[in-house]
Parts: C-alpha cells; structure tokens; sequence
C-alpha cells in the first residue's frame, strides 16, 4: 500500500457531472473527468485490509459480490496513487477487455463489497477505472496488438454485445481467426443500441474499440442473422478423433459468402422481452412499447440523421409512463427528458428500498438501497421530485377512439407472506387513472429468441436460455459453445465479458488441445 492511512484522511470524492439542465438538452455523455491530484488521493483510500472482496466476483443472495471478472483492484488503485498510470492501466487489461465499457455503464459491485465500504463511504473503484483507460487511449498507450502468429483455426462469434466481443478479442489473441456476425447495421449490441449514447458514446467510445479489434484482424460482419440470412451445416468429422466443422451458407445476395469454421460461439444475448401484461385489458393499444424498441430506435436515428428521418418513438409533448425499475427503466426516463415529454412518471410493483442496509442484506452483499440514478435526478430537477411511484400495480390500459392509449389503471399494493412466498395485494381505495400517451415496459427479458438455438439444435435450460456449464460452455453440440446472456439469462455487461472470455479460453482448448487464456 502506497498511503496506508489513506482512508482516514481522505474522503469520497466523485468527479462533477454536468448539471442536469444543461445534459438532458443534448445526447452527450453525462459524466466529466476528475483530475489526477483527485484521482490520486481517492486511490489511496483503497485499504490494506488483508482479504479485499472487491475482486472475488462471487454470487451471494442471487446477486454479484464483488468483480465478476476479478479485477485486480488494489493494485491498480496503489499504482494511480503512486502516479505510474501506464503500470496500472497494464494491471487493468489483465482481466477486462473493455474498461471503458465497464467504467461507465457497470453498476459497481465491486464498490458494494469494498471492506472500507462497511463503516464508510466505499472507494470510488469505477471512476478510477474509467480514468485509467481514457487517460491509456488519451496518451496513444492503447494500440492495435495483432497476434504475432496465426493458428490457421477459424471461429465464428455469433453477437457482438460484451460476452462476443470479449470472445472474439481473446479467441484472435490466442492466434485463431475469428468473424463475428451481427445481424443489426451496427457492431456493438446492447453496447450500441441497448445503451442511450449519453450514458455510452457511440462514436466515440464504442466504434474506437471496435475499430481497435477490426485492426488487430477481428472480421466483422453487419446485418446478417444467423439462422436466417445464413444457416449452418455441420460438417461430420473423418476418422474416430476428428472434430466437426461448421459451415456457414448465404441466403441473401449482400456480398456474403460461404465460410468453413472450426468452431462456433453464441453471444446472442437474451433479447425476448418479458410481457407481464399480455393478457391486461387495452394491452393491444398504440403507443405501448417495449422498452428496447424505444431505446433501439432511438439510438439508431440519433447515430443516422440526428433524429431528422423521424425513425424513432418519440415523447415529446406526452404523458410518458414507465413500468418497471432497473438500469433500463432509467435509461427510458432520461431518454423520454431528452425528447421533451410532458411529464413523466415510472411504476414498479415492488416497496421502496430502504435508505441503508437491512438487516437481511449485509455486507458483502450488493446493498439493495434507495438511489437516485441520473434519469431520476433529470426529472427531480424538472419537476421536484424522483418520478419513481413503489408498490404500484397496473390493472388496465385504456385507449382513445383511435385505439391509442390515454391513460393506464393503477392500484397500490402491499407485499404478504403466502405459503412463504412474499405476493402483491391489491390495496383497496387506492385506485387511481393515470394520463399517458406513450408507455414504456422495462420488464426484464424472458431469454434467448429460439431461430438459431432451435436452428443448431442446442439444448435449453429451465429458463430456456442455452444449456451449457459455467466454466466450460459447451453446449450438448461439439464444437458449438454459449456464452453471455444467451447461457446465463439478463445480466451485467461485466458478468457478459466474464463468459466471453471464458468461452474463449475452452473454445481455445478445444480447439488446440490446451490453452494459455486466462
């Protein structure tokens, strides 16, 4: 430890956002930069505290403890205190592929089980990371690294959100050659299109790393769905120890063509949306949209036209309401701000988090507390208060002559025990008939679409996604691995990168007998 009483000396600092009022009237990112004098003392209050948690990336209570891809966070936070910034920023790459992804968009578990963080505000872990590899692409550090010899081996890396592109990084280091296929316009997934560009610059953050990876002699393919603008044929082994091949046939005329691998990883995230209210009154109604077709759309005609093709849902003038909470729920708030929506309200069924620890949630554990992320604090700053309504059950959806909806029924409930199980309840006198012309559903996701898991024939799990074992993510077809949401169901970009590189480090094993991935 570079300060061994750091922590008592210096406290949590966070680096300024833009204020509120000057953000949400463009598409620029939020956050600003602090300087290294701070950057310096907040790693300094990293502790010498013997056993860290901030790494150990386990699962606790169904939910991440720690690093999911293990950084090595006390010694990159020592390095920036000392000032070697190149030394750390080597450390950071050791485990994360894509820092810069991680540093902006990642909830911070890491920071949830930091051993300071049980008396005192945790160290600033994500903004010291984010320093790192901004100031590591800033000082030309960051360059093309292509392999130094080829192995000859081919790999196809179906998806490139995280886990893909992590698989696709790692398996082109190890010496194979590898193409991702993406059946969208633009590289990137939910990094692209998941993700609004004021919380992930698209152009500027995203396309630079996948223009690195393109260097390094990743191929990348856009607007091609696997399983339909080209399907698979698997070519049987010769001889009792020989592998399958995968060969890959065009259906379309885009300038595809036919391509033989040795190996296939599936990234293709978990993209069927949960639909909690199929079966609600006025469900059918216009302008009721999965979140994602709002957050997708948007992005596209912001990084097209600038929103000049009108390609995109807008709320502007409208009575906007939100169902559903978590980090996308928030991101279709401050979306909707930015359009210049009327008001704009956000509904979840469950109560209101707690202000600290429960006794039923401590540490290490990720703190389940009340916060006010930055699409929250948009519309407090508009409108005074957090526009989040807890304990709120939607009953009905009614529409108006044209069969576009006006407004949505509410009910408050309240949690009860029934057969041990916590269930809502509906509170009666709590009625209420709430105005809304746009309706956003930030449900969650219901697992993998099934086109290229039935294509392949690859087995699923109770939760439907691809059935394969963590650590090895090989699927019940050999030579086919699963990796990211698609295995594991919705989750973090860090957990998707974790299996991204894992994927590739058995994909790499398979393929050469052993393998030096980490």
């Amino acid at each position: 430890m570079g300060k061994p009483t750091g922590f008592l000396e210096y406290p949590r600092e966070l680096p300024l956002v833009r204020p509120p009022a000057e953000r949400i009237r463009d598409w620029f990112e939020f956050h600003e930069h602090a300087d290294g004098a701070l950057l310096q003392k907040q790693g300094a209050r990293c502790m010498d505290c013997g056993v860290p948690f901030c790494h150990t990336g386990s699962l606790l209570e169904g939910m991440a403890s720690g690093c999911p891809i293990n950084n090595l966070i006390p010694e990159w936070n020592d390095l920036v205190y000392r000032g070697l910034w190149r030394e750390a920023l080597d450390r950071l790459h050791k485990t994360n592929n894509f820092p810069e992804f991680t540093g902006r968009v990642c909830p911070a578990p890491c920071e949830g089980s930091c051993v300071l963080g049980i008396n005192e505000p945790p160290v600033t872990i994500k903004t010291i990371e984010c320093a790192i590899v901004d100031k590591g692409f800033e000082e030309g550090w960051i360059v093309p690294e292509p392999p130094a010899q080829r192995t000859g081996k081919k790999v196809a890396v179906v998806g490139s959100g995280p886990a893909g592109l992590a698989a696709a990084a790692q398996l082109n280091r190890a010496g194979h050659w590898v193409t991702v296929y993406e059946r969208a316009d633009r590289i990137g997934g939910l990094l692209m299109y998941g993700i609004p560009n004021m919380k992930l610059d698209k152009r500027a953050i995203v396309q630079r790393r996948v223009d690195l990876l393109a260097a390094e002699g990743i191929r990348f393919v856009t607007n091609c769905e696997v399983g339909r603008d080209v399907l698979i044929q698997r070519i049987h082994p010769e001889g009792p120890t020989g592998k399958p091949a995968f060969r890959l046939l065009p259906q379309t005329t885009n300038g595809l063509t036919e391509e033989v691998y040795d190996a296939l990883i599936l990234c293709g995230g978990a993209t069927k949306p949960n639909d909690f209210f199929a079966k609600t009154e006025g469900r059918h109604l216009k302008g009721i949209h999965f979140a994602m077709e709002f957050l997708h759309a948007n992005t596209k005609s912001l990084l097209d036209s600038g929103f000049q093709d009108g390609k995109f849902i807008s709320a502007k003038d409208k009575d906007v309401i939100v169902i559903g909470g978590g980090d996308t729920g928030t991101d279709c708030v401050a979306t909707a701000i930015r359009h210049g929506c009327r008001s704009i309200l956000q509904l979840e069924i469950v109560p209101r988090p707690p202000d600290t620890r429960a006794p039923d949630n401590p540490w290490p554990q990720w703190p389940k507390i009340y916060r006010l992320d930055y699409g929250q604090e948009e519309a407090k700053a508009l409108w005074g208060e957090d526009p989040r309504r807890y304990a709120v059950q939607t009953t009905k959806f009614e529409g108006d002559e044209a069969g576009h909806v006006r407004a949505i029924h509410t009910v408050q409930v309240e949690w009860v025990k029934d057969n041990g199980r916590a269930v809502p309840r509906p509170v009666p006198g709590t009625e209420r008939v709430l105005p809304a012309q746009l309706v956003l559903l930030a449900l969650g996701f219901a697992g993998p679409e099934s086109l290229l898991l039935d294509h392949l024939g690859i087995e699923r799990d109770a939760r439907s996604n691809a059935k394969a074992e963590h650590g090895k993510y090989l699927t019940n077809v050999p030579g086919v691995f699963a990796a990211g949401d698609m295995r594991r169901g919705q989750s973090l970009v860090v957990w998707a990168i974790h299996e991204g590189r894992g994927a590739a480090r058995e994909c790499d094993r398979y393929l050469m007998g052993s393998t030096d991935l980490p």
